[in-house]
């Protein structure tokens, strides 16, 4: 059964008490795999550093983009943030109202608009939102929209550079093949399944290379030891 939220069915059902509630997810690059809901929902103490170290920079007004639970919004929240969560699934949108988010725009990210922000926050692989490599100047287009003179850009993404590695470390990667990068999800829950989608997994020196190219400076905060990393962008003075 083919269903456009499959992904907001799973949060709802675990804010309405099944704590246990997993997602099935395939993708064109591994195997089948299960992801608890619960990652979705975890407190800050829970959260990874790269998470914490992004919550911690943030000034000004805030849009959570790609919010889901609304974890980081609520977090944001509670120390006195000017902070707007947006997410286009429903599900997600009826959980963080149901948490308490203060302002909901349940919508896409790239049709937000008449809105302006100091902190574009973009985490759990947040670059994911963007799909493909090629549509990286959108996010800089988008940002230049939504950002007061000043603002920045907090995203995470991963390298999955390792994934193409040999024993010897040497990498196998098709060069006249798509980015390596950009995978196609497709999820479900309880039987029901999302249509196929894009998300983009960029690593650091082709992130920064687009930045460049729009006009933006794009720096690395942190790395963990798992090809993850969190970056810093803010438009060029």
């Amino acid at each position: 059964m083919k269903t456009k939220d499959a992904y907001g069915l799973g949060l709802l059902a675990y804010q309405e008490g099944n704590h246990a509630a997993q997602f099935t997810v395939e993708s064109d690059i591994a195997e089948t795999e299960v992801w608890d809901v619960a990652t979705f929902f975890r407190p800050y103490d829970e959260m990874p550093e790269l998470e914490r170290r992004a919550l911690s920079m943030c000034r000004g007004r805030v849009l959570d983009v790609g919010a889901g639970a609304g974890s980081h919004s609520l977090w944001l929240q509670d120390r006195g943030f000017d902070v707007e969560a947006v997410d286009l699934s429903h599900g997600a949108a009826e959980v963080m109202r149901r948490r308490g988010v203060g302002t909901v725009l349940e919508q896409d990210f790239f049709a937000v608009g008449g809105r302006r922000y100091d902190t574009l926050l973009m985490l759990m692989n947040g670059a994911g939102i963007v799909g493909t490599i090629d549509r990286l100047p959108m996010l800089f287009d988008k940002a230049g929209e939504l950002l007061n003179e000043g603002g920045m850009i907090l995203l995470d993404s991963s390298d999955l550079i390792y994934l193409y590695e040999d024993e010897d470390g040497s990498v196998a990667i098709d060069l006249n093949a798509r980015y390596y990068g950009e995978i196609e999800y497709e999820m479900s829950f309880e039987g029901r399944t999302d249509e196929p989608f894009a998300w983009l997994f960029v690593d650091f020196d082709t992130l920064q290379a687009a930045a460049e190219d729009a006009g933006w400076d794009c720096r690395m905060v942190c790395a963990d030891d798992h090809y993850q990393y969190l970056a810093c962008i803010t438009r060029k003075r």
